[in-house]
């Protein structure tokens, strides 16, 4: 009873495409495949932009945007 046999799994395989449908399923497969590969990149890119800057330079570095409030400095009046 620990493991499932072959036919376990083609059942629960069918089941899931009835319930879903084999479109729905296709796109699920293209929306995390794509998901993946912009995951990937975007560790690529981390790790190219980590690699320029010499990391004496990161350590003191603040955030350049505009945006970004220092909510030490930022006091109620």
């Amino acid at each position: 009873m620990g493991s499932f046999s072959i036919w376990h799994w083609l059942i629960v395989l069918v089941i899931v495409v009835l319930v879903f449908g084999t479109k729905k399923l296709k796109n699920i497969g293209s929306d995390l495949g794509g998901a993946v590969k912009g995951f990937k990149d975007g560790m690529k890119d981390g790790s190219a932009n980590a690699e320029a800057v010499p990391p004496s330079q990161q350590v003191g570095q603040k955030a350049a945007d505009p945006n970004t409030v220092d909510v030490e400095a930022k006091t109620k009046s």
